[in-house]
């Protein structure tokens, strides 16, 4: 049994789901929770869902806050390291969302707060990739799309800690509006909103899906696993436009390998957990054909293994690395 303030708490959280798991000093994750989020219901009902899920996996762990020593949460979009200000979020609709303030009120504990994306690459380097690489980029595919990259061994943050949105790369300057106000963007193209929209416009001009049979005419409770099922029963218009999202994927993957030559780009979240075996062969192929001087033998093009794990493991390590 480790010691009092000896765990520590990763939460990761979008505009679909919160996670939260205990690790104990070994960073072993000894009990997880998951919850909806709930974005509509504003930013208090979020936070007061963020400690909820933290207390459910401490006591899934048999433990209790007090012996907890620090909170890491990794969250959507713009954020303030040094307040825990969410600056702005578009897929939650925050702006200026005093994240780390109120979470710890709520929860009378350390809280630190990270870009969620850059908190699963970071946890994808250290569990998954057992930080050998010296350089690698991770693309995290889910309700939007984020990133996170590592140069020589370090997470690279940039000016203030905002680098590393690669969803709001523009993949194509007349596409569709992005969450963020630009259009074309890569998040706007790719994500699981992006491929959910395209797919209920499509039903709405009569384009015919056994979505509709599974889910109803509306398409609401839509998930990515019913893409994986729908493609498997030979539905052509889901198969289409994940091939879609896949080609621009690639594409994306191309610009980070011609932009720094990382060693491996490793894909990850939910759509990609759900639909690996039907994306990452035309993401690779088209990463390929973009790719300055084609395929390179030095440089992976991967899955990850990590699944929901990532987000919830790099958050824990930022936050043990912060109040060591």
């Amino acid at each position: 049994m480790a010691n009092s303030s000896d765990y520590v708490v990763g939460v990761d959280f979008g505009a679909t789901k919160i996670r939260a798991g205990v690790f104990d000093p070994s960073l072993r994750c000894v009990g997880m929770a998951k919850l909806s989020t709930k974005a509509l219901r504003g930013p208090d009902a979020v936070i007061a869902r963020l400690a909820r899920c933290v207390q459910y996996a401490v006591d899934e762990a048999d433990t209790e806050l007090k012996k907890v020593r620090a909170v890491g949460v990794g969250a959507p979009g713009k954020v303030d390291h040094e307040s825990g200000a969410v600056l702005v979020a578009p897929n939650l609709g925050w702006k200026d969302v005093p994240l780390r303030r109120e979470l710890e009120k709520a929860l009378g504990r350390p809280v630190s707060v990270a870009n969620d994306c850059g908190a699963a690459m970071l946890g994808v380097y250290v569990a998954e990739l057992d930080a050998k690489p010296g350089d690698a980029a991770g693309i995290f595919i889910g309700t939007g799309i984020g990133g996170g990259i590592v140069l020589n061994g370090e997470p690279y943050s940039g000016t203030h800690r905002l680098a590393s949105e690669i969803g709001h790369m523009v993949l194509d300057v007349n596409g569709p509006k992005c969450g963020c106000g630009n259009k074309g963007c890569f998040e706007a193209l790719a994500s699981r909103t992006a491929i959910f929209r395209k797919i209920q416009n499509a039903v709405k001009r009569g384009e015919k899906t056994v979505l509709t049979e599974m889910l109803g005419d509306a398409l609401e409770d839509m998930r990515s696993g019913d893409l994986r099922k729908a493609i498997r029963r030979g539905d052509q218009l889901v198969a289409h436009v994940v091939e879609e999202a896949a080609e621009f994927t690639g594409v994306a993957v191309a610009n980070l390998i011609n932009l720094f030559r990382p060693e491996i780009v490793v894909l990850g979240g939910g759509v990609i957990q759900a639909l690996a075996d039907e994306m990452m062969g035309t993401i690779v192929e088209v990463a390929w054909e973009h790719v300055l001087g084609g395929k390179a033998a030095d440089i992976e093009i991967v899955a990850s293994k990590l699944g929901d794990q990532a987000g919830i493991t790099g958050a824990a390590l930022l936050t043990k690395q912060q109040f060591k």
